[in-house]
């Protein structure tokens, strides 16, 4: 009891208060046995030993019993462990708990890896209300289309979770208001037409009322928001200083053109800008990387159109990819296009954009010349 009652004032309120417990059992239902070890282990040894099964339990009774540093233990652990498969769940858990440093990280990352989130398992698993609040999310980073197949998906899992078959007319029910907070106008016609059209959870009316909302001069009302997310708007990290072309002087040969950076803040790496032909317009087809430690974490085979411009193109990742600070990552693009190209000069070391700062080292991949004072991805793109 003394142990307890010195690390925790709700333990001394139960042993030593007004209202002290006198029986020499005393059950605690609302804690699991796991969380609840964890508690005693800290509050006997000082040592926090945490698990990602049981952490949310462990903050449940760290903020019960008003142990404050091992509650900010598991905040931080939640925060160095969180991505976009579990961040609307510990989204739903932060609001609950009232932590607002979580509740901002879970909203960096479903923002920025929107697309992620919204078909992860994990958003299936959330409550009503969080579901409400991030539909309504403004910064959402994706097309409509993902954010109403994601609704449908959360409806059907509710009805499982309430024991009603699952029909159209039961997910909506669900869904309640929720429904009328996806933006189903902003979608293209096309999206429409193959999704929410024939997905039967929209009524007969409303769907011929959308349709006539996309064609007809004189539009019907729409009880759905009409104004499409803002999103993220990227930023980008610009190395050069200058860029220059002299003929024979730079050339794409399918070569890797790499290079290093950190950042002193978690950022979302989003894409590439590259420099294009010095000779008129030309396609290319390039192969983007991202590597940490030798390892892929993203990578992406496309084609982008240069218009014999010094301007530099962008080439997107398939989804956005968490950058941890104080760490190096390793960017690269392979090229085959039309040979002869701009390059970037006056390369800089370190470059401010925003609060991010970004530092460049030359890359042991780079075959094709470009280094840190001159060459080629003269742009980082990225969410922040």
């Amino acid at each position: 009891q003394y142990v307890l009652a010195v690390g925790s004032s709700v333990f001394y309120a139960m042993f030593y208060g007004d209202l002290a417990e006198v029986k020499s059992e005393i059950h605690i239902p609302d804690v699991e046995p796991a969380a609840f070890l964890i508690l005693l282990k800290y509050m006997y040894s000082d040592e926090i030993d945490l698990e990602a099964d049981t952490v949310l339990a462990t903050l449940y009774a760290a903020k019960k019993y008003i142990v404050p540093a091992l509650a900010k233990a598991c905040v931080n652990f939640l925060e160095t462990s969180l991505e976009a498969k579990n961040a609307c769940v510990l989204l739903s858990q932060s609001r609950l708990f009232e932590e607002p440093e979580l509740t901002q990280r879970c909203w960096e990352v479903i923002d920025a890896q929107a697309e992620m989130a919204l078909k992860s398992e994990g958003f299936c698993e959330i409550d009503q209300q969080t579901l409400e609040i991030i539909v309504t999310r403004e910064a959402l980073n994706t097309k409509e289309v993902v954010v109403f197949e994601a609704v449908l998906n959360w409806a059907e899992a509710e009805c499982k979770r309430q024991g009603l078959p699952v029909t159209p007319r039961n997910k909506r029910n669900v869904l309640g208001k929720a429904l009328y907070l996806v933006r189903i106008p902003t979608m293209t016609l096309e999206e429409f037409a193959n999704g929410a059209a024939q997905s039967d959870i929209l009524t007969l009316e409303e769907t011929h009322n959308i349709f006539l909302w996309y064609t007809a001069a004189n539009k019907p009302k729409l009880e759905f928001p009409l104004t499409k997310r803002k999103g993220l708007v990227p930023q980008r990290c610009h190395r050069f200083q200058s860029s220059a072309y002299r003929s024979n002087q730079w050339r794409y040969r399918g070569r890797c053109d790499s290079i290093q950076f950190a950042v002193d803040k978690r950022i979302f790496i989003a894409g590439l800008g590259l420099y294009g032909s010095s000779c008129g317009k030309a396609e290319y087809t390039v192969k983007i990387e991202l590597k940490r430690l030798g390892v892929v974490l993203a990578q992406n085979l496309t084609k982008f159109t240069s218009d014999g411009s010094s301007n530099t193109f962008s080439v997107w990742f398939e989804h956005p990819v968490q950058v941890e600070q104080d760490t190096f990552y390793n960017v690269s693009a392979i090229l085959d296009g039309n040979e002869l190209s701009y390059f970037g000069q006056e390369g800089m070391t370190e470059v401010q954009c925003g609060k991010v700062t970004f530092q460049f080292q030359c890359s042991s991949d780079s075959t094709n010349g470009t280094g840190v004072q001159g060459g080629q991805i003269p742009e980082l793109i990225f969410y922040a």
